[in-house]
């Protein structure tokens, strides 16, 4: 038996799309649901000091290349998107809205895959608004609704509780009060969430 695990994410960060293409499976053979936790990545290194890998030449290189081995042996579709960094502060306000509207599930997949699967630009407001629409969503009152001071306040609220926890990048993930860190933990996390 699998007791759900709290999953920390962030639509920048590559390692989160394959983590989340992982857990559907997961989710689907011992029939939980995991627990999305929606956070702003770059506020969470700015609480922990860090400088974001993709900001850092030599890593950022590296990266393209292990995403890509890590999607292979995944057996899952992956395009390093050539619009990264995508500035996924909207988005992830856009989760929360999802989330009180009961839909979060189906957003998260649409924009993780249009990102890191169809290789849009989402830091253009026109390709959002489409992708929006293609959900049977108003993108104009959606979006409206993203930037309400409660939505900006409880991402923010979010992201220095998942600090607080000792979360500091993502994916991560938590299970027993235990943190983990990177989709390649997936394998530990899995056994601490039999204990």
């Amino acid at each position: 038996m699998i007791k759900p695990f709290e999953f920390y994410f962030d639509f920048v960060s590559p390692y989160s799309f394959l983590a989340h293409k992982e857990i559907r499976k997961i989710e689907k053979t011992n029939a939980i649901k995991i627990k999305y936790m929606p956070i702003l990545l770059g506020g969470l290194h700015n609480l922990a000091g860090i400088i974001a890998p993709g900001f850092i030449p030599i890593k950022a290189k590296y990266m393209i290349k292990d995403c890509k081995l890590w999607a292979e042996k995944y057996n899952i579709t992956f395009k390093f998107n050539n619009y990264f960094p995508i500035k996924t502060l909207d988005l992830m306000r856009c989760v929360l809205v999802a989330e009180k509207k009961g839909f979060s599930q189906n957003f998260i997949n649409k924009v993780f895959d249009a990102i890191w699967k169809d290789g849009l630009n989402l830091n253009d407001n026109i390709i959002v608004e489409k992708l929006l629409k293609n959900l049977d969503i108003n993108p104009k009152t959606f979006l409206m609704e993203s930037v309400d001071s409660k939505i900006k306040d409880e991402l923010k609220k979010r992201t220095n509780a998942a600090h607080k926890k000792g979360v500091f990048g993502a994916p991560s993930f938590v299970v027993n009060n235990n943190v983990f860190w990177g989709q390649d933990r997936l394998e530990f996390v899995l056994n601490e969430a039999k204990k």
